[in-house]
């Protein structure tokens, strides 16, 4: 006797393994050939603005080869690749080289040397306005030298006044959407407002994530006195040995737009705390919502009940079985009084059993006669003439 045996369902799943590796493999090559092919020969060129010494405009989006710009600034080829990539939102760095500070903080990028500024926008950036107005701000500063810090330290400053501004910017409009959001969740809560404040909540989450980058770039450059003293660049220029521990002039002013960077940290954790309790309150008013209904659905049910055990008693007459009360002129309205009144006691009795478990006492339940007086400390009790209570 031969048995045969079914092996479809099991080579069909093998099979469609097979494809779904095979149609995979092919997602993931045209993918690549495509990225390969997308990359034209203006991705190994930079757009740059050039700043001189004397805080004038050079050159205003130029096109520049990364090589040139590498072999010129004594730079590596991988420091440019924080300044050119092309994906938004980058964590802010701080990087310092011989002779060049390289800094990359929210949309502004950005090479400083001891007589020279280059700004950075990569193809297709978006922040072109804010770009020109950081370039208005920074030729002003560059152009004063009254102050007597060094170029370097000028054009430092125009950059982290630039991110400040623009944080600080963002942060007032933020509080404005959430506070008013905030303000009309207390009036009503509905759908579409609460919607509203979890996209407020993703979007004051970003925002904080980037402000708290920002902290960190600044406090890790505050933390290494190496490269403090190395971004004196014109003191290097001018071949001035610094010692270690020597850069007040710039711990001062990294520092102070640390503590407002940091400001705006602690104004956005407050504003996600009122977001928070917003929600958590929220929430117990939809939960005090929900325990209602339940409670009003018990009601009904007990109701029910109610008028069911009175309904018992019609039932029972309306059997059709003689029990010689037919007859009697008064029987139909006593036992309709009877069944009303049975079907409100156990409605009551029911309700007043509902209201008895959802009471919540912090009082205890021992009667007051039997609690002791707590003692008190001599001088704490009331004195009588007697003596003491």
């Amino acid at each position: 006797m031969v048995r045969n045996l079914s092996w479809g369902p099991r080579q069909r799943t093998v099979e469609f393994d097979g494809l779904s590796d095979i149609q995979e493999e092919a997602t993931r090559a045209a993918i690549l050939e495509k990225v390969m092919k997308g990359r034209q020969p203006t991705d190994l060129m930079l757009r740059c603005t050039v700043l001189d010494a004397e805080g004038n405009v050079k050159t205003i989006s130029g096109q520049f080869k990364k090589s040139d710009l590498c072999a010129e600034h004594r730079l590596n080829p991988r420091d440019l690749r924080k300044i050119d990539s092309r994906v938004p939102n980058l964590v802010p760095t701080i990087l310092v080289r011989k002779e060049a500070i390289l800094i990359n903080i929210l949309h502004i990028r950005a090479l400083v040397k001891a007589d020279t500024v280059i700004l950075f926008d990569t193809y297709g950036s978006a922040d072109s306005r804010l770009h020109s107005v950081f370039l208005y701000h920074l030729e002003h500063n560059l152009k004063t030298k009254g102050s007597g810090s060094p170029y370097e330290f000028r054009a430092l400053e125009s950059i982290l006044l630039s991110v400040l501004s623009a944080l600080e910017a963002e942060m007032v409009f933020i509080r404005n959407l959430v506070g008013g959001l905030l303000a009309e969740l207390e009036d009503d809560i509905d759908h579409d407002r609460f919607k509203r404040l979890l996209h407020y909540s993703r979007r004051l989450a970003s925002f904080q994530n980037r402000a708290k980058l920002v902290e960190e770039a600044l406090e890790e450059v505050l933390g290494q006195d190496d490269d403090l003293t190395a971004m004196y660049l014109t003191d290097k220029k001018n071949d001035i040995v610094r010692e270690e521990d020597d850069h007040e002039e710039l711990e001062v002013l990294l520092e102070s737009f640390s503590k407002q960077v940091e400001e705006i940290v602690n104004e956005t954790d407050n504003i996600e705390t009122n977001v928070q309790s917003t929600q958590e309150i929220v929430e117990l008013i939809l939960d005090s919502n929900r325990n209602s209904l339940l409670a009003l659905d018990l009601k009904v049910s007990i109701m029910t009940m109610g008028i069911g055990s009175g309904a018992l008693i019609a039932g029972l007459f309306g059997m059709n079985l003689t029990s010689n009360m037919e007859s009697h002129p008064w029987a139909f309205y006593g036992m309709t009084g009877f069944a009303t009144a049975l079907a409100a006691i156990v409605a009551w009795a029911g309700l007043r059993t509902l209201a008895k478990i959802r009471k919540v006492g912090l009082s205890n339940t021992t009667s007051a006669k039997s609690r002791r007086r707590p003692w008190l400390p001599l001088p704490l009790r009331h004195r009588r003439p007697d003596g003491w209570s």
